[in-house]
């Protein structure tokens, strides 16, 4: 119901879409939309009319044929007679693999450098200085070459590793470092659970979970007692129980043992192969990242203000205490932005593993398979569906992060 004093409602009329500042943004984000839309909806069609044209059609049905090649790096089983789309597979996971594997080891050179760069000792701020400018200065291609020549024409041969007049010998009897990579124990379960070994290791995987899970209770519940009390329980041994009693007991039931590498003929048998292409990719990866990371700290860490420091000093704080307690935790709202655009580079960066063998996702499905199917445009639409989702994927998940350490105010 209106009354005398309400004024009188407008009618809306076609012009106010672009006259009342209401709608305006509105529409033209909804015209910028269509225009985009239909840019995409012509381009699409002048491709298949072009293909057309060429006697060519989009199609993946290429996937199913066999591939007929061999990889020698690859996590899951695979054989010449698979078909292409297992190849292609076996590529992203070794992708995922060396990204993985150079998150972590760039994560911990980049904050043992940062930190280290702002060290009082100027011998060793000035050395991660040195470490810093050298290796982002120089492109990670350069880095990948040389660490891949030093593996293969430094490292002995596994012949040298034969005879009582040995030239070489393996690292504790247990590692071998050669020339066509490195060879360490493979664990295995005599007792498995499951007759399955992936399921076994999901299994450790999950009690792993688990006691993460537990630790960080305790942690929460010591954290309340001295919110309360102003006292912290000590919860080392307690949280060393959780990780060590589960674990070492599932062990125990499934029969944890290990295969040695043995060296049989002209090359070591047994164990897990680390290729030389790997460790070099991995490797220049880190420390070319690392590079940027430490920088990346070394900028959230000055970001503090120096009060916060002499605050936790004068509470008689250690300097190791007050860089974990409050020093980085402040630091990481300024470190994980920038920390994204490293892990993303990282895992673009990987498709460099065709240059040292490394059979990768560019190097299977954008190389070889592209190269006998003719499929040049479905493996690179592939190709790029694979790194947009790995990007918005790692993204999504640092985003998250992120969220979670950002400093929670009143």
């Amino acid at each position: 119901m209106t009354t005398l004093t309400d004024p009188p409602k407008a009618s809306f009329r076609l012009s106010m879409l672009i006259n009342d500042t209401r709608y305006r943004s509105l529409t033209f984000q909804a015209i910028a939309a269509v225009a985009l839309a239909l840019a995409f909806v012509y381009l699409g069609n002048n491709l298949m009319q072009n293909l057309r044209a060429a006697g060519l059609n989009i199609s993946y049905s290429f996937l199913g044929d066999q591939a007929g090649y061999d990889i020698n790096q690859r996590l899951i089983e695979y054989d010449s007679q698979s078909t292409h789309a297992r190849a292609a597979l076996v590529g992203i996971l070794n992708t995922l693999l060396v990204a993985f594997l150079a998150c972590i080891t760039a994560t911990i050179f980049g904050v043992v450098a940062g930190v280290l760069r702002l060290s009082n000792n100027w011998i060793i701020s000035k050395l991660m200085a040195v470490y810093v400018e050298i290796f982002r200065n120089i492109p990670v291609l350069i880095w990948i070459i040389i660490i891949f020549t030093i593996m293969t024409a430094v490292m002995p041969g596994p012949r040298e590793f034969r005879g009582d007049n040995a030239t070489s010998s393996m690292f504790l009897d247990l590692v071998a470092f050669t020339n066509r990579g490195v060879y360490v124990p493979m664990p295995f379960f005599e007792n498995g659970m499951f007759a399955n070994t992936a399921l076994n290791w999901v299994l450790v995987l999950l009690v792993a979970m688990g006691s993460w899970y537990a630790t960080r209770k305790v942690n929460a519940r010591a954290a309340e007692i001295q919110a309360e009390t102003g006292i912290r329980p000590n919860t080392l041994w307690t949280n060393l129980a959780i990780w060590l009693v589960p674990f070492i007991a599932l062990m125990f039931i499934m029969g944890l043992s290990w295969q040695v590498p043995e060296l049989k003929g002209f090359n070591f048998k047994g164990g897990i192969k680390i290729g030389g292409s790997l460790i070099a990719l991995w490797f220049a990866l880190s420390i070319y990242t690392g590079a940027f990371i430490a920088e990346n700290v070394r900028a959230g860490i000055q970001a503090v203000s120096k009060g916060q420091t002499e605050a936790a000093a004068a509470l008689g704080l250690r300097p190791r205490r007050v860089m974990n307690l409050v020093i980085l935790p402040q630091a990481l709202r300024v470190i994980i932005p920038p920390l994204i655009s490293q892990y993303l580079n990282i895992t673009k960066n990987s498709s460099l593993a065709i240059l040292v063998g490394y059979a990768d996702v560019t190097a299977t499905l954008g190389g070889i398979t592209l190269n006998q199917t003719g499929r040049a445009i479905e493996c690179v639409l592939l190709l790029m569906l694979f790194y947009l989702t790995a990007s918005l994927l790692i993204s999504m998940a640092m985003n998250v992060y992120n969220a979670s350490v950002k400093l929670k105010e009143r």
